[in-house]
């Protein structure tokens, strides 16, 4: 097995690669010469990315390509047995400082220091970076260290949905920061049409409800000249994840059952998303109930391959549950979910970002910053009483405004998915009919659903079909390069 110096690693046709955001900007080089084909795609990848919207790691949607996503040791064979655990859970975490003994400025002058650090270090090569400003704690934390170290830097704000409020608190944000804001507002075909146009420079694939977001930020980005990313992501696993109720409530009820099937079906249930969402998720694993939106269940996806392949995407849980089954808060089980979630939430940044030539940063998982949160930070200053997230965050962010909306009321980029099928409904189901080997239920399931894509349960589905199909489809037909074209390749 040759290694290169992106930790890339090659043995014949096998491959892996370190994509865990804490090991720096990942190169995917490595696949450029992949020859994809109907034969390397792995059909309990797309069941992954059916059940769960993402692909779990190693695996990814080529049979003979694993990555090392954080918990993975990328020295490790990804190909046999692989092992997780990731460092950061909460029963892994040292004693901390007691409250009482750190002095609150000095704490927040170290976060500070860390924090414009990593924006620095990950803004070093860029020439025109933009930082993804959702509204959002996170992103408004950056967003005062960049104005401090990377002032050349543009703030950009996608607004994907009625119930978002946040562009109005992330422009104020930005121009008291001095800083140049843009926003996006979200046009389902123009994203779609940006997102099919990617497909040939995308290496992998993952199905995350923010990708054709992210797809429609990043080629703005690109057109206007812009040539990085900021992204605010990846502070979840180290500061901790305080479950709210809803969350409590959605993991009671999800118990893996098996209902009839025509339930969803009947108008009572079928025209309501909320009796949809809780008929779902009491067929989902409760493990798997913390990643977010609707997507197929069990026996959907069984359908719509055409065999029995669920129980064994459910299966690849089990590399996890060593982890899972030491976290004995829920707490500490969405922290690990979190971690598992990176093969989705980063991933659709990553596969953008490369099809589009752009460099991508994701300054909160810098080392030095994760470790010192991590370790020095008082259990006080990550949650607080009542289960208020991110306490030094938000005390940063006080150092320089006042309480804004945003605070108490998380924004996010949503992306209208209902808007998706009404324009996109009949190119979706040619790509399901183009595509009837690999999913050879997918055009019956659009076609019996058709008229329920107004209820945000079925539109979500839809989504993950519009991202998925297209994807398998410009990637089924090609093949290794042969061995004459191998042979004379550097």
């Amino acid at each position: 097995m040759r290694t290169d110096q992106t930790g890339a690693r090659e043995a014949g046709r096998r491959t892996q690669i370190n994509v865990s955001p804490h090991a720096g900007e990942v190169d995917f080089s490595v696949l450029d010469r992949h020859g994809g084909g109907a034969a390397l795609l792995d059909p309990i990848s797309i069941a992954d990315l059916l059940r769960n919207g993402f692909v779990y790691p190693p695996h990814t949607i080529f049979r003979d390509v694993k990555v090392a996503s954080t918990g993975f040791d990328p020295a490790q064979d990804l190909h046999g047995t692989p092992v997780f655990h990731f460092a950061r859970q909460s029963a892994a975490a040292p004693p901390r400082p007691p409250a009482g003994a750190v002095d609150d400025d000095e704490l927040l002058d170290t976060y500070h220091r860390l924090l414009c650090d990593a924006v620095l270090r990950s803004t070093a090569a860029m020439r025109s970076p933009w930082l993804l400003q959702s509204g959002g704690k996170d992103s408004t934390s950056m967003a005062i260290a960049v104005a401090e170290v990377a002032p050349q830097t543009r703030c950009i704000t996608y607004l994907g949905g009625k119930e978002e409020d946040e562009t109005d608190s992330a422009r104020f944000v930005a121009r008291k920061l001095g800083l140049r804001h843009e926003s996006l507002v979200c046009d389902p075909g123009r994203s779609y049409d940006r997102y099919l146009a990617c497909l040939p420079g995308m290496p992998l694939l993952t199905a995350d409800f923010a990708m054709l977001s992210y797809v429609d930020l990043a080629a703005e980005i690109a057109a206007d000249g812009g040539d990085g990313i900021l992204d605010a992501l990846g502070s979840d696993p180290y500061f901790g994840v305080p479950p709210h109720w809803q969350t409590r409530v959605l993991t009671s009820l999800a118990r893996g059952l098996r209902l009839p099937r025509g339930v969803l079906d009947l108008s009572l249930v079928s025209n309501s998303f909320g009796l949809c969402y809780v008929l779902g998720t009491m067929q989902m694993d409760g493990f798997e109930r913390f990643y977010p939106g609707s997507r197929f269940i069990d026996a959907e996806v069984d359908e719509l391959l055409g065999s029995d392949v669920a129980r064994l995407s459910r299966w690849r849980l089990e590399v996890f549950r060593g982890d899972i089954t030491t976290a004995k808060s829920m707490e500490a089980k969405r922290r690990v979910s979190a971690t598992i979630l990176e093969s989705a939430v980063f991933a659709k940044g990553m596969y953008a970002a490369k099809a589009l030539d752009l460099r991508l940063a994701y300054p909160y998982c810098d080392a030095s910053l994760c470790d010192w949160v991590f370790r020095e930070v008082p259990d006080d200053r990550l949650i607080g009483p009542g289960g208020v997230n991110k306490v030094l965050v938000r005390q940063h962010i006080a150092r320089r405004f006042h309480e804004l909306p945003y605070v108490s009321a998380k924004g996010s980029f949503r992306f209208d998915v209902r808007g998706l099928a009404r324009q996109r409904f009949d190119q979706v189901h040619d790509f399901a009919v183009q595509m009837k080997q690999l999913m050879p239920g997918a055009a019956a399931w659009l076609e019996r659903h058709r008229h329920r894509m107004n209820n945000k349960y079925f539109a979500s589905k839809f989504y993950l079909l519009a991202v998925i199909l297209p994807w398998l489809q410009s990637h089924a037909h090609e093949s290794y390069p042969t061995q004459a074209d191998e042979g004379s390749s550097p």
